[in-house]
């Protein structure tokens, strides 16, 4: 398909294969269901979607409903599981195209699952990876600006998650439900759909949050909810999933329990600690953060820490609008900085870091090292006895894209502990 694909692209002038495009991907995707025999009709589906978070709230979700019993696949940036059974997301896209999603849920089905969640992508709407999917259920937990180069506006980027929110209304299943957070000025747009349950959140349902070093606290009716996950951000993760959780029937105490048992979420907020023996303690967070907001969010998750920050930008030819505001944010938090390589596709990488680096004073050190591997190797080897070394916007992804579709093997968990242990 691909073969064909990009021989009718180079054989038919730009705007007549851009006007025909959407009818291709909606054909793809009809036809993936008509494959798979129309899987999503015999499972619960839930979708999750929004700017961030919508990885860890997948996961986050999935876990609750496992520990209650339930067969559970679900689908992420990070993984692909079903019913215990996993594997890394190496795609680099959330909703891979050649009728994957369709496919997933066909061998959850098989597999005997119940219950499926799905991390669900503007880019994956744009292209029709919902279509055809009869969803149960969908979370909404944020929109801040992104892929704005890629839709064309904000306003295209909202209306392709609104339509996953459309999806939901027109789905034959019952009942369907909607879940929103209301602090986020979007929220209620996402509530404003005909279906049977409407669950807005919003951390005034919560009788108390905190934040701590190594997780967080939210108590919902006299009942102290304690994650090992960090940051504002995963308060909110945590309650978006609480909140669906329980409409579905999971109790408050299996919900306390399965979450304080939670297992590391792999590139979100993951900690990584220098072994006892080590003439200095590091600990070095991975993380996915690759929007101004949740870049903000990342740094103020450690406050009253000494932080050196290891980031580049997201993606070489997109976003470029906010390569000097990421700049900006990493002079205001951090204590020192260094500005590397990360996905330049086909611009150039140091055209890419000098942008960032113009949204800093001219007094702010900074250093570029545009190998990764060095730069990481050296914000562990300059931090403090107790620092942190924070890399941002790679998470789990699984290369560094280059030039001309080229890529390189990465994983900056792996090159962490390396350098950790050495």
């Amino acid at each position: 398909m691909d073969f064909v694909r990009q021989t009718i692209k180079k054989l038919l002038p730009k705007r007549v294969f851009s006007f025909f495009q959407p009818y291709y991907h909606n054909f793809l995707s009809y036809w993936g269901a008509v494959k798979y025999k129309y899987p999503s009709r015999d499972i619960v589906v839930i979708g999750v979607t929004g700017t961030k978070g919508k990885s860890s709230t997948t996961e986050l979700l999935a876990h609750i409903l496992r520990a209650d019993g339930k067969k559970v696949a679900s689908l992420s940036t990070i993984q692909f599981s079903i019913d215990g059974k996993t594997e890394r997301n190496m795609f680099k896209m959330t909703m891979p195209g050649r009728f994957f999603v369709q496919k997933f849920l066909r061998q959850a089905v098989d597999s005997g699952c119940t219950h499926a969640v799905i991390e669900m992508t503007s880019e994956g709407a744009r292209q029709y990876r919902h279509s055809y999917i009869e969803i149960d259920a969908l979370i909404f937990t944020n929109l801040t600006p992104e892929h704005i180069e890629s839709h064309g506006s904000f306003e295209n980027y909202k209306q392709a998650k609104l339509s996953i929110a459309k999806a939901v209304k027109k789905s034959v299943k019952r009942p369907r439900y909607l879940v929103a957070n209301i602090d986020d000025e979007h929220g209620r747009e996402f509530l404003d759909f005909d279906v049977e349950t409407k669950l807005p959140y919003s951390l005034k349902d919560l009788t108390l949050h905190s934040l701590h070093k190594d997780g967080i606290s939210l108590v919902i009716k006299n009942t102290t909810i304690r994650v090992p996950i960090v940051g504002l951000f995963n308060v909110y993760n945590t309650l978006a999933s609480i909140t669906l959780a329980q409409a579905f029937g999971v109790s408050l105490e299996t919900i306390q329990k399965s979450l304080r048992e939670l297992p590391p979420l792999k590139g979100r907020v993951e900690h990584f600690e220098t072994p006892p023996e080590a003439e200095k303690h590091v600990t070095t967070i991975v993380d996915y953060a690759h929007t101004p907001d949740s870049l903000t969010q990342l740094y103020q998750a450690f406050p009253d820490r000494y932080k050196v920050c290891v980031l580049g930008n997201t993606g070489g030819g997109r976003d470029t609008w906010k390569r000097p505001e990421m700049g900006a944010i990493a002079e205001k938090y951090c204590d020192q900085i260094i500005l590397t390589n990360e996905d330049p596709y086909d611009e150039d990488p140091e055209k890419i870091v000098k942008e960032m680096r113009e949204g800093m004073s001219e007094k702010t050190p900074v250093e570029i090292i545009m190998d990764r591997h060095e730069a990481i190797k050296h914000a562990i080897d300059i931090s403090p006895n107790d620092g942190y070394v924070i890399i941002s916007g790679k998470g789990t992804d699984p290369y560094i894209m280059g030039p001309n579709g080229s890529k390189e093997v990465w994983s900056d968990a792996e090159t962490v502990q390396q350098l950790l242990s050495n």
